[in-house]
Order: C-alpha cells, then sequence, then structure tokens
C-alpha cells in the first residue's frame, strides 16, 4: 500500500496553526516562538515529513543542479574531477547531473541541449577533443546562462576558467628529460586547437630552445585523445635511423602503449628511450620500469571549478576568474637515467 505524503497542511491542521507558520517554523525563521518551533518539528519527524524539493526550487527559480559536461569518465583524471565536482556540490546543496561527450563534438552539443532541458541553473565544461568551435557554448553564455571552464577551456570567452600550469609543467618534465642526458626528444602531442595541449607543446619547444637543442619536426607527432595510432607512432619512432632517446607522450595510457611497443622491439627503458606520461594513473607505478608521470590535479580543478559555479549561481558573483591549480613532475624509473 503506497504511503501518504505528508504535507504543511497536514501538520497545520493537527497543531491548530496556520500552514504559513509551519513554513516558516520549518525554515527556522526567528520571528517563530521556540515552543511553537519544537511542536512543529517534533510533528513533522514523527509523521517523516519531507519537503517538496520541486516547489521550493520553482518558488526560487532555480533546480539546484548543475550540469557537467567532461569528454569521458574511463580516464582516471575526468574521474577524479568529477569526485571533486560532487564533494562541492554536496556540501552546498546542488545535484549535478554529468555527461560524457566521448570526445566529439555532435555529442558534446546533444550533451549541452539535453542539459538545458533540464533546466540546469549552471554548467561546468571541459570540451572534447574535437571542439575547434564554440558557438554552441557561445549562445548559451549571451543568454546568461553560468559557464565554468575546466582543464580543456576556452580561453576567448570572458567566463571563469579553472586550469593547470600546463606549460611550466611540460616544460620542467622537457628539462627533465635533458637532464638525463636527452637530446632527440620525441613529443606525443595533443589536438593544438585546445588551449592544454597547445600549452604543453609551447613548454616543451621553449626547453628544448633554451637547452640549445634543435628541432627536429620528425620527432613531433599530433595526436587525438583516442590514441587510434600510438601503436603506429611508437613503430615509426623506433624504426629512425636515428632513434629518439626519449619521449614525452599525450597521456599515461600513450606512454604505456609506447613502452610495451618498445620493449618487445628489444630497446631498453630508460636506457635507450626515457619516457615520461601525463595524468600520474594508479597503473604507473605498477608497471616495470615505473613510469614517471606529472600529476594533474584533477579533483582540485573539479573541486575549484563548481565552487566558482555555484558562487555565480547563488550569490550573482557574474565576474570572470582565472584560477591556476599547479600540477607537479613524478619520477621514476622510466625517465631516471641512475648513471647518468
Amino acid at each position: 500500500m503506497r504511503k501518504t505524503t505528508i504535507t504543511i497542511k497536514d501538520i497545520a491542521r493537527q497543531l491548530g496553526i496556520s500552514k504559513s507558520t509551519v513554513s516558516r517554523a520549518l525554515s527556522g525563521h526567528s520571528d517563530i516562538n521556540e515552543e511553537t518551533k519544537k511542536r512543529v518539528l517534533e510533528l513533522a519527524t514523527r509523521l517523516e515529513y519531507q519537503p517538496n524539493i520541486i516547489a521550493v526550487n520553482l518558488k526560487q527559480q532555480r533546480t539546484n543542479t548543475i550540469g557537467v559536461i567532461i569528454p569521458e569518465t574511463v580516464n582516471r583524471f575526468f574521474a577524479k574531477a568529477v569526485g571533486g565536482i560532487q564533494h562541492a556540490a554536496n556540501l552546498a546543496g546542488f545535484n549535478v547531473i554529468i555527461c560524457q561527450s566521448d570526445e566529439s563534438l555532435v555529442t558534446e552539443k546533444k550533451n549541452l541541449q539535453a542539459l538545458l532541458a533540464s533546466r540546469v541553473d549552471g554548467l561546468l565544461v571541459s570540451v572534447s577533443g574535437e571542439t575547434d568551435h564554440f558557438d554552441h557554448f557561445e549562445t548559451v553564455i549571451n543568454k546568461g546562462m553560468p559557464i565554468v571552464f575546466f582543464d580543456r577551456v576556452v580561453e576567448s570567452f570572458a567566463v571563469s576558467q579553472v586550469i593547470s600550469n600546463n606549460y611550466d609543467i611540460s616544460k620542467e618534465a622537457t628539462q627533465h628529460l635533458i637532464k638525463q642526458g636527452c637530446r632527440r626528444i620525441a613529443i606525443i602531442a595533443g589536438p593544438q586547437h585546445l588551449s592544454n595541449s597547445r600549452n604543453r607543446f609551447r613548454g616543451y619547444l621553449d626547453a628544448l630552445k633554451e637547452a640549445d637543442i634543435p628541432l627536429q619536426e620528425r620527432l613531433i607527432l599530433h595526436s587525438n585523445f583516442k590514441l587510434v595510432r600510438v601503436g603506429e607512432f611508437a613503430r615509426y619512432l623506433a624504426t629512425l635511423k636515428e632513434k629518439p632517446d626519449a619521449v614525452f607522450a599525450i597521456n599515461d595510457m600513450a606512454a604505456l602503449e609506447m613502452m610495451h611497443i618498445f620493449k618487445n622491439m628489444g630497446l631498453k627503458i630508460p636506457d635507450d628511450i626515457a619516457i615520461v606520461g601525463f595524468n600520474n594513473e594508479a597503473i604507473c607505478k605498477y608497471v616495470d620500469p615505473p613510469l614517471s608521470s606529472i600529476e594533474h590535479p584533477a579533483d582540485e580543478l573539479g573541486k575549484m571549478a563548481a565552487e566558482l559555479l555555484i558562487g555565480q549561481i547563488t550569490k550573482g558573483e557574474a565576474m570572470a576568474m582565472r584560477h591556476c591549480i599547479n600540477s607537479r613532475l613524478v619520477i621514476r624509473g622510466s625517465s631516471y637515467r641512475q648513471t647518468t
């Protein structure tokens, strides 16, 4: 048998007081005397009263829900970012709807429309690997929808962004390889229309330039985040007359696949080829040799982005802010040459 839903009207009738008095007592208003408040709360607890969240939200003209668009969920980075978002949302009393673009611009646009149809109060977005134009976001921003971009951001919009120090940390990783004696450093770079990939590539280029190491175009390979050509790239690099002595990869999955192929071809890591990845996936420390990688502060990025968005929604803080959270290089056996 279905349980009857208890309403404010039921509580008011049993106590012989007005609905508005019950409502104010439940909301903790100071103009209700303590004895009345106590009676209301005790009866509400006994009757297992639950507030009508939909009615409350409609009155506030908010749904207390934020929409999140991320490229993928299998990647540990985005899984941790969602954890940070969820933590901040829970503390603020917000719900979260998560959509995955699967690195597709078409799917990203569908995600956006689905979230708008769900009447979310604001959006957190990390754009897909295919997103090379941003009209769909511009239209929404122009209508006043609060948006915060994180990690993969759109620099041309005057909205809040949360990023990491992609340029500095990639320069540091390349300098680390140079200190190990590497001079032919290959890079598997991400899509250059995305700001984070572009800044990582700049860090690599500037590290080589400052060390007076000539740039070798044949060692620069561009990949999307689905990594469909990584195996082909690895075999290409391994068969060059002058093989690279190091590889800086777009992410850990690319680095691990290349390391596996190099080892099967008889190359020693890091003596023949040193390797550095990106994201510091949990598996990095369990492979042989353990993979050097860049620890990307995913949970902090997600948490900060959510806090900025919720602040815009609840307090009307419309000023565009740009926050940078630092990544760090974790050096392990895949790039550290102890005899150097």
